[in-house]
């Protein structure tokens, strides 16, 4: 008996010693051959100083101190500038040859300037090419001049498994080129900080600065970008979180390519399909999403999709939580056809959805934008703004307003002059000439800011 036993615990220990010499015993070669590509981010933003503190005290009148007090406060004023820069500190990684690279949004958000800081410290201006703050990535450019760059390429962060190596490398603290190791930890993570991303957990040290850094497999390929930390200390307690890989390609092109996200867009409102949703309905579980609501011009309402279903499947995805609807969807191409299963009257029906693409914010304007806004962006001379054609729908955009006194933004979706719609340019500066004419001193303009509809006036102005 003694004997059999040896040898079962002897046949025990080959295979997983064997296993363990599969793994480097060093990751020094891999990440002599990574850091060139992993940048330092240096965002800096103009504040102005807050001079609340600086405000003299008051005294009763006559004192003789008033005057000492007030000669003092206004050297001080006049000494001391309004506006200081505040510089923020983060990471990133160069995905291309030519000067493109990722990050957080987070790390640029609101930035005047952005510098990056290469391995050998040599620095670059960045240009913002685009942001996506709901996916919370960014995409920079350099002009890397005769300096020839290293990039990295994407992984596939659906490949990696609970107990995979990871590494991350970035920008601690200030502490550029900064290697950590781990395993990851959890996949698919949902922290609740928006629909669009479900993040890589990994417990290879993450900090401050950190941020917008690469998460590397084994093989040097990204499969991640480092993003949060749940920590009770500010530091690292092995609680990582990074962007995937599959997650942050699309987006990064599109980022890359047009300056903003084009995400796919079903156009209902959900909720969770409760315990008590499940039993009035008939299912047998409480997977799925209840359409609570049916956007009339979304293209759900087009295919026949109604208030009260449950929607199972998105393009053969099955939806365990309502919150994956939103994310299978956004990942979705615009335009292509979704076959969607829902659950309506005790049965499954298939629908078929052609997607529209979701209303986004463009923070940035594309090189190719800006050349085609010099063609198409009309000045209206006689109300002081700017507009172009409004890709998305009907309405023109405000460009330009010319003055403070005009009630008007950029970015202002002009909808109706006077209770007139307003089709595109052509039909605006028609609307705008027509009313001139009748001697009327103001107009009344439907807008679109946002999520919002309001009302505002614009006044004529001299030519």
């Amino acid at each position: 008996m003694r004997k059999i036993l040896i040898n079962f615990t002897f046949f025990l220990i080959i295979p997983f010693s064997t296993n363990l010499q599969s793994h480097p015993s060093s990751f020094a070669d891999l990440v002599e051959n990574l850091s060139p590509a992993v940048v330092s981010i240096a965002s800096t933003t103009i504040v102005k100083d807050n001079n609340s503190q600086n405000q003299m005290p008051r005294f009763p009148e006559g004192s003789p101190f008033d005057e000492f007090f007030k000669e003092y406060f206004d050297n001080e004023r006049r000494n001391s500038p309004s506006q200081r820069p505040m510089t923020g500190l983060g990471s990133g990684f160069i995905i291309e040859k030519e000067g493109i690279i990722v990050t957080n949004n987070h790390v640029i958000e609101g930035a005047d300037e952005i510098t990056v800081i290469m391995s050998n410290q040599q620095e670059f201006t960045a240009e913002l090419l685009g942001r996506d703050p709901k996916a919370d990535l960014a995409v920079l450019k350099i002009d890397p001049g005769s300096t020839e760059l290293v990039a990295v390429p994407w992984g596939d962060s659906e490949a990696m498994r609970v107990g995979d190596w990871s590494i991350a490398i970035g920008n601690p603290l200030g502490l550029g080129g900064t290697v950590t190791a781990g395993i990851i930890s959890a996949i698919s993570r949902d922290l609740g900080s928006g629909p669009y991303v479900k993040f890589l957990q990994t417990d290879a040290s993450i900090n401050r600065g950190n941020s917008g850094g690469p998460l590397f497999n084994i093989d040097g390929e990204v499969i991640g970008i480092n993003s949060a930390i749940i920590s009770q200390t500010g530091g690292s307690i092995g609680l990582g979180f990074a962007i995937p890989s599959n997650s942050a390609k699309k987006i990064v092109q599109q980022l890359k390519d047009f300056g903003r996200t084009k995400r796919g867009w079903l156009g209902v409102q959900i909720q969770p399909v409760s315990k008590d949703f499940a039993e009035s309905l008939g299912l047998e579980n409480e997977k799925g999403a209840f359409v609570s609501n049916v956007n009339p011009k979304g293209p759900s309402k087009t295919a026949g999709i109604e208030a009260g279903d449950v929607i199972l499947k998105f393009n053969n995805t099955e939806i365990i939580k309502m919150t994956d609807l939103p994310r299978v969807v956004a990942e979705s191409d615009v335009g292509s056809i979704a076959t969607v299963e829902i659950w309506r009257k005790n049965k499954k029906i298939i629908i078929e959805v052609e997607l529209g693409e979701l209303p986004e914010q463009t923070y940035v304007t594309s090189k190719s934008s800006k050349k085609e806004n010099k063609i198409n962006d009309k000045k209206i001379k006689t109300l002081g703004i700017t507009v172009k054609e409004n890709d998305q729908s009907e309405g023109v955009t405000v460009t330009k307003v010319d003055n403070n006194e005009i009630k008007l933004n950029n970015g202002d979706i002009i909808l109706e002059v006077n209770r007139e719609i307003v089709e595109s340019i052509v039909s605006f500066t028609s609307l705008v000439e027509k009313y001139r004419e009748t001697g009327r001193s103001s107009l009344l303009l439907k807008i679109q800011r946002g999520e919002e509809t309001s009302w505002v006036t614009i006044k004529f102005v001299d030519n």
